[in-house]
């Protein structure tokens, strides 16, 4: 009987240990220094006219890097290059990103900062939650972010009134 009940109080020891492992393990994938790094993916364009609707997809590449406290975005295929620079904000297993500066300010129509203050934060709210409370209306338009549990990223730009939209997985 006592054998029994070491070997049980040794499997959950074990499993304790393997859990603490793991659980520091994905709260280190939060961390925004890991989303650095090169994307292999997907670029889908939406040309979209009165007269015609058409969709095209071609390999693409999103190149990460963090500049201080954002992150910096350039992602390209043969006939699309942009560059963005981005805040990041931790959403539960995401890591969910808007745009920051001038950017902000023509897509939302006020400063980053200015807040709308959309009700009060609890404590336990995400980053993500507290800058959709503090900074936007319900109706605005967020465009992308990381799964850090499938290391991918997708996003979608908005240039020339076209969309194009990114979906790839880190390299």
């Amino acid at each position: 009987m006592k054998i029994f009940k070491m070997r049980n109080l040794i499997t959950i020891l074990i499993v304790t240990v393997i859990v603490t492992f793991i659980s520091c393990e994905n709260s280190n994938d939060l961390n925004p220094n890991n989303i650095e790094g090169t994307y292999i993916g997907t670029l889908l364009t939406d040309i979209s006219s009165k007269s015609s609707a058409a969709k095209t997809e071609n390999s693409a590449t999103a190149v990460v890097r963090k500049i201080g406290d954002k992150i910096e975005v350039h992602c390209y295929d043969g006939n699309f290059d942009i560059t963005v620079l981005l805040d990041t904000y931790i959403d539960n297993d995401n890591i969910m990103v808007c745009l920051t500066g001038n950017d902000f300010d023509l897509m939302y129509g006020h400063m980053l900062g200015q807040g709308h203050m959309n009700g009060n934060m609890q404590n336990n709210g995400t980053e993500w939650m507290q800058h959709l409370n503090q900074e936007h209306q319900a109706s605005d338009e967020h465009f992308g972010g990381f799964d850090m549990q499938h290391h991918s990223f997708n996003y979608t730009f908005m240039l020339d009134d076209m969309e194009y939209h990114f979906q790839g997985i880190k390299n």
